[in-house]
């Protein structure tokens, strides 16, 4: 990795495709930098293992974008788009304790251990499923025809979005993903679309209570938990919205990793033929580590001052802990730019850290864990069919993941 020798330019497309060499200099020269990111908001970027991981676990650190000290104009730009004028603010990406506590309590049953096992039998089949229709052409956009709609189906049924309904929001996601670094109309009118759907559903599924998370919700609400229609339309929409990106990044850039790393692939492919999991797991957790799918943890936002890795910061400063960055920390992984599938010592940040730490994270170790598995099982022979310099990755702020993933086959 070429380390540069000055202070690199940060949020070009350059470095969006490796960002790795400009965070190792950061590390070393800037571990907490005051930077002006592409919005034109400046925040600072923390990316040392140590530091972040204290940050992420620092309640004078708030979700709350109300505490920004640049007012409601920069408020805007710190989110998702269009969340605010849509009225899905009150989700576990922007508030603290005691509404996150008692949020986080209601939705967090159906993360349990148990309830995910449960919803393993439902995830091979779309993991198949999806295999089966493009399976016969040899070839495929991995991320278009695969990463894409698994965790969309997924979550959809979580959720209870019928079966009928669930093609309307994968296009409306697919808004989201499509304009990610480009203009936030586009993604503020599928929040909107996507919000009015979620309020349409709530209200008909009061009549017809199913076991699906929406109705769980509704009737922890109907109990005493005194959830909001916004509140339960905002959980909705975040758990759509953080379910599925971060699932299909994990995917793809997991496959891209592994096809860019021969030997790590070929290991696990064997192992896996064996029907031995453990490099599996082991495997998915370092895929997280070595190019995971969110780039920075969402916005938080001092609110005293306070002092992280010996820089002071000021009350009101937006915080944003480039997880990327702390989990190649050579300080604390060894040999931390290289895919070692094996690794034990892998306390990543991948997900998150602290109270915020990432409800989803064992339904997306399911998804990523089946789909590797299946990938490499019925398609052994898979393999890039692009350069990959002509890769080209998502712009955006805080998940990283690939456009598409051309790759190829031979038919079974």
């Amino acid at each position: 990795m070429n380390v540069p020798n000055t202070a690199p330019e940060l949020f070009t497309w350059g470095f969006a495709a490796d960002p790795y060499p400009t965070y190792a200099w950061l590390r070393e020269h800037s571990p907490v930098r005051w930077t002006k990111l592409p919005s034109g908001v400046e925040a600072w970027l923390v990316t040392r293992y140590d530091d972040a991981r204290q940050a992420l676990a620092d309640g004078r650190l708030s979700k709350n974008p109300d505490h920004h000290a640049e007012g409601a104009h920069s408020k805007s730009r710190t989110g998702i788009p269009g969340e605010r004028s849509a009225n899905l603010m009150t989700h576990l990406l922007n508030i603290d304790p005691p509404d996150h506590t008692r949020l986080r309590r209601l939705v967090s049953q159906a993360f349990t251990p148990r309830r995910v096992a449960q919803f393993g039998p439902r995830v091979q089949e779309l993991t198949d499923d999806l295999i089966d229709r493009f399976a016969p052409q040899g070839k495929a956009d991995l991320i278009h025809d695969f990463a894409f709609p698994l965790p969309i189906y997924a979550i959809c049924d979580l959720l209870g979005v019928p079966r009928e309904d669930q093609d309307k929001l994968r296009e409306w996601a697919g808004m989201m993903i499509r304009h990610g670094g480009g203009p936030r109309g586009g993604v503020a009118r599928s929040v909107k679309k996507i919000r009015a759907y979620l309020a349409d559903l709530i209200h008909r599924k009061r009549g017809l209570l199913g076991e699906d998370l929406i109705s769980g919700l509704i009737r922890a609400s109907d109990q005493g938990e005194h959830l909001t229609e916004n509140e339960a339309a905002a959980m909705c929409f975040v758990l759509l919205f953080a379910g599925f990106e971060t699932t299909i990044n994990l995917i793809g850039n997991g496959v891209h990793a592994l096809l860019r790393n021969p030997t790590q692939r070929d290991r696990l492919q064997q192992s896996i033929e064996r029907g031995d999991t453990a490099l599996l797991d082991t495997g998915v957790e370092e895929l997280l580590r070595y190019d995971g799918p969110v780039e920075l943890a969402t916005w938080r936002f001092a609110t005293e001052t306070l002092s992280i890795g010996g820089q002071p910061i000021n009350t009101g400063d937006p915080v944003l802990v480039v997880l990327a960055a702390a989990d190649r920390d050579p300080a604390r992984f060894s040999e931390p730019d290289t895919l070692d599938l094996a690794r034990i010592d892998n306390q990543h940040l991948g997900y998150g850290h602290g109270i915020h730490y990432c409800l989803g994270a064992p339904l997306a170790r399911l998804e990523g864990r089946t789909a590797l598995r299946t990938l490499l099982l019925r398609l052994p022979d898979l393999r890039l069919a692009a350069d990959p310099a002509d890769l080209r990755w998502r712009g955006g702020l805080i998940m990283r993941g690939l456009r598409e993933l051309p790759v190829q086959f031979t038919a079974p």
